[in-house]
């Protein structure tokens, strides 16, 4: 495997960092993963400019360009022959001292790599996943703001610790009001009649590209799409509830906090969803040539 540093595609035992890099000390970074699908990478230019976005958040200079971004991003697939893969964009704020200070870390590291990921196995998608909420707290948007994709998901994995701790793979986060915000990694969505609604940025969750996908796709077969606060009772009585992200694209939940889901499987608009949000996203993208 080729991995993407600074310019440069290294082979995967070379591509490394240093023990000074405030990525790894503090987090202190910014990510994007992106999926690709038929030779083309989906919604490239939307998941580079949510990248730009996050580092100017943080305060963070990416040293290249958009469009630089977009090719290299294309390079390293070519290089791995991820026509069917997951791509993972990294920029760390780069080598400093041990202090704070990332004003002392003069050159971010630019990080890409092209490899595979199988998020939830096929029969979830199938039969639909049992999901727990927890008591870990979506971080407060004046904390560090969940619109921001940095490198510490402490957050989410703290979260991931207590659903895996109750048997379950995926957690429902709410934030300090006590709504709904997303799930440990996904973005997350309520049915009730023809009216599909998500919590708004300012629950506490992303803005996800997918998440914003599915939200046209039902839109446009006909369904009244919009964000509004919810809380846990809205999950519960809900006729769907499923989970969109860039790895786990669209999957059913069918039980949460052991009250089931409408009848307990997957959904047909659910299951619309997905055929047609994987069916979008075969046909789409930047090519990789």
């Amino acid at each position: 495997m080729k991995i993407y540093m600074n310019g440069k595609l290294v082979p995967e035992r070379d591509a490394k960092v240093s023990v000074f890099d405030h990525g790894l000390l503090y987090g202190d970074g910014v990510f994007e993963g992106i999926r690709s699908y038929n030779g083309r990478v989906f919604k490239l230019e939307e998941h580079v400019k949510r990248l730009f976005d996050s580092a100017k958040a943080i305060d963070l200079e990416i040293p290249m360009s958009r469009k630089g971004m977009i090719r290299a991003v294309v390079r390293t697939c070519k290089a791995n022959k991820t026509m069917d893969g997951y791509i993972r964009l990294v920029v760390t704020r780069g080598v400093g001292t041990l202090g704070l200070n990332p004003y002392l870390c003069k050159k971010p590291q630019v990080i890409i790599i092209a490899a595979n990921i199988q998020l939830y196995p096929p029969k979830l998608y199938r039969d639909g996943l049992r999901i727990v909420t927890v008591g870990t707290v979506r971080n407060h948007p004046e904390a560090v703001n969940p619109r921001i994709k940095s490198l510490n998901y402490l957050n989410n994995i703290l979260a991931k610790i207590e659903a895996m701790n109750s048997g379950c793979m995926e957690a429902v986060m709410l934030n300090a009001q006590g709504y709904v915000a997303e799930a440990t990694g996904d973005n997350i969505f309520v049915l009730k009649g023809k009216k599909l609604i998500t919590p708004p940025p300012h629950a506490g969750a992303l803005p996800g590209i997918t998440r914003d996908t599915v939200m046209r796709i039902a839109a446009e077969s006909g369904y009244d799409v919009g964000e509004e606060m919810m809380n846990r009772y809205d999950l519960y009585t809900a006729d769907e509830v499923f989970l969109t992200g860039t790895a786990a694209e669209v999957i059913g939940v069918v039980n949460i906090d052991k009250r089931e889901i409408g009848d307990g499987k997957p959904g047909p608009v659910t299951k619309m969803l997905e055929k047609n949000f994987r069916k979008f996203a075969k046909s789409t993208g930047e090519p990789i040539v």
